[in-house]
């Protein structure tokens, strides 16, 4: 078994055939939306791939340490997470294979009109073992 990280992005990606923001779908359309999602989850919850899934907030800052003593740095002149990733499933799968088939199933989650989004997902692999390290 393998994780995989399997990102929803607001943006970055090429656009999805049913490109209607979200913030523009009607109430039941979100709910819909949603209820796709929870229903994938149970489904891989109940043979074993699920691990996590979380959608994100759009607010959010940028931080890094700054020194000792000093404050934390916050934001900067770069793109942020907040404008990319719009939440996350994670799945412990025993292939690349089904990675990428339950990344298409997630993608045909319904967006405007009750039509699936057909949106890009990014999967990512989790890294096992960090490769050693050669002079």
């Amino acid at each position: 078994m393998a994780k995989y990280l399997l990102l929803k992005h607001y943006q970055g990606a090429p656009a999805p055939e049913n490109n209607v923001p979200m913030d523009q779908w009607t109430p039941a359309e979100i709910d819909a939306h949603i209820q796709y999602m929870n229903d994938l989850a149970g489904k891989l919850e109940s043979t074993g791939e699920f691990v996590d899934a979380q959608a994100l907030a759009p607010e959010g800052s940028w931080v890094r340490y700054d020194g000792e003593g000093r404050p934390p740095v916050t934001d900067g002149p770069f793109a942020e997470t907040k404008d990319l990733i719009a939440g996350w499933m994670v799945i412990d799968v025993d292939s690349h294979e089904r990675a990428l088939a339950v990344a298409g199933e997630l993608s045909a989650a319904p967006g405007a009109g009750g039509m699936p989004i057909h949106e890009w997902l990014e999967v990512r692999p989790f890294l096992a073992h960090p490769s050693p390290v050669s002079d």
